[in-house]
């Protein structure tokens, strides 16, 4: 591989402004330039049949069909120096616990609330708030055991956090199902090189299920409940299910009998069920207390989570922090709960509800990304510099009619990383997403999942809007042969 006329607009993870690789991407970018294209052509073919055989899938819903599609997958990793994403790890666990704090104070005494450090208004428009949820305490105090956080970096290379998410974070089966395919494409680079693992993920997420039963030294029965074949995550919860060796479920294969126990039923009878791992939004799981017409859940499911019987992870209601509006108070919940300035800087947000951050969105929409506060996977957003002045006008409208479900960002100058092009390394804008276990410790995976934008100058990077992914390399440069 040619790396001579290779150029990036912004920061790049692998090269820098001089032309030279990162340290850390020192002898990736070595080994590859030692490659010819057709032998790195082979290498990508092998990739993705590999990830064709292991059935490496996300659905798409488009005009109505669901669409089984191949995540794009491209060969060349992405490296992160082991010192920075040491600090990095720091700061998600940081952020992980003072959203964790901040759930569990708002389904209580609200003193963030009170003490005005948070708006009263915010809670009351919260269509992720469940009063439903009040007054319940889940084991060890916490509500997201599994979160994942996306980050991205601008172009003077500062890392920051994008968003937070916090219902049903996906995308982790692809981290571990990526660094597989890397391992059998580059099988020498992992001979010499200081990779950190990715494959313990399976093991620490059953540690953190387990840790919730509420029949402590006994074996807990744990299952993952998934809405079934056309989510499009359906692969994911196949895939966590398989690797921890518990039961892959659907609603009907669960019921809560007159004791309150949660049970599976079996060809032997009902078992009983200690901790569900759900993979159904809040309000499909209770038909009994959240959408009546529900087929995807369980009634009583919350009955029996409320009286200590089931444990859920996540715990309805951990939705209230995932919030794009509620993102930006992250850093003022760092210094209430815990006294601490954030580790990680947040994006900078302009709150649409804020009479003069409104004022300089409305003038200025033309050069910011516009989100809904809840909306996920692309969907709904408005990036100016990209959008027609009909799109613009729409979104004064949108900002208008509903302040509270609008927040705005600076465009950044996202990084970047090479992809596999047709005549060489081209550079493709890229985010990464780790994944973060609460429980009596916090476990944060080395590296995560990173997601590129495969077309030429895109911003958007998500697998339903055309992006696809790379293996993500933590390196230890103090153990580099």
């Amino acid at each position: 591989m040619d790396w001579t006329g290779y150029r990036s607009p912004t920061w790049d993870e692998l090269i820098g402004h001089d032309g030279r690789p990162h340290a850390a991407a020192r002898p990736l970018v070595d080994y590859l330039a030692s490659l010819s294209r057709a032998e790195l052509a082979e290498r990508q073919l092998a990739a993705d049949v590999t990830a064709r055989v292991m059935g490496v899938t996300f659905t798409v819903y488009t005009e109505g069909r669901n669409v089984d599609r191949m995540l794009p997958f491209d060969l060349i990793p992405r490296v992160i120096a082991r010192a920075e994403w040491d600090r990095t790890a720091a700061g998600l666990r940081q952020r992980i616990q003072a959203l964790n704090l901040f759930i569990g104070d708002i389904y209580a005494a609200q003193k963030i609330v009170k003490d005005k450090v948070f708006p009263e208004f915010l809670l009351k428009d919260s269509v992720n708030f469940r009063p439903q949820c009040v007054g319940i305490r889940p084991p060890l105090d916490i509500w997201a055991h599994i979160c994942g956080s996306d980050l991205v970096r601008d172009g003077d290379g500062t890392l920051y956090a994008l968003e937070d998410n916090l219902r049903i974070p996906s995308g982790v089966s692809y981290m571990i199902e990526n660094r597989m395919v890397s391992k059998r494409v580059f099988p020498e680079l992992f001979e010499t090189s200081a990779i950190l693992p990715v494959d313990n993920y399976p093991a620490q997420l059953y540690d953190t299920l387990a840790a919730l039963s509420p029949r402590p030294g006994d074996t807990p029965v744990i299952a993952l409940l998934t809405p079934g074949i056309y989510n499009s995550a359906y692969f994911e919860h196949c895939y966590l299910a398989q690797s921890m060796g518990i039961e892959l479920v659907e609603g009907g294969d669960l019921f809560v009998g007159d004791d309150d126990v949660c049970y599976m039923s079996t060809v032997y009878g009902p078992r009983r069920i200690d901790v569900i791992y759900r993979r159904v939004d809040d309000m499909f799981i209770d038909p009994e207390v959240f959408r009546p017409e529900s087929l995807l859940g369980v009634p009583g499911l919350i009955r029996s989570w409320r009286a200590g019987k089931v444990a859920l992870a996540n715990a309805p209601g951990a939705g209230v922090a995932d919030d794009k509006v509620v993102f930006a108070y992250v850093p003022k919940m760092i210094k209430y709960y815990m006294g601490e300035d954030a580790i990680l800087p947040n994006v900078p947000s302009y709150l649409c509800h804020d009479d003069k951050e409104r004022a300089y969105v409305l003038d200025h929409i033309e050069e910011l990304v516009v989100k809904p506060a809840n909306e996920s996977g692309g969907y709904g957003m408005l990036i100016g510099p990209r959008a027609s002045k009909a799109e613009h006008a729409q979104f004064r409208e949108l900002i208008k009619a509903n302040p509270r479900n609008y927040v705005a960002q600076p465009t950044l100058s996202l990084s970047t990383a090479p992809i596999l092009g047709d005549h060489g390394p081209e550079p493709r804008h890229l985010d990464l997403r780790p994944f973060v276990l609460s429980r009596k410790d916090i476990y944060v995976t080395t590296g995560g999942l990173t997601r590129v934008a495969m077309k030429k100058d895109s911003l958007v990077v998500n697998s339903s809007q055309g992006g696809g992914a790379k293996d993500t390399w933590v390196v230890d440069m103090d153990e580099v042969s």
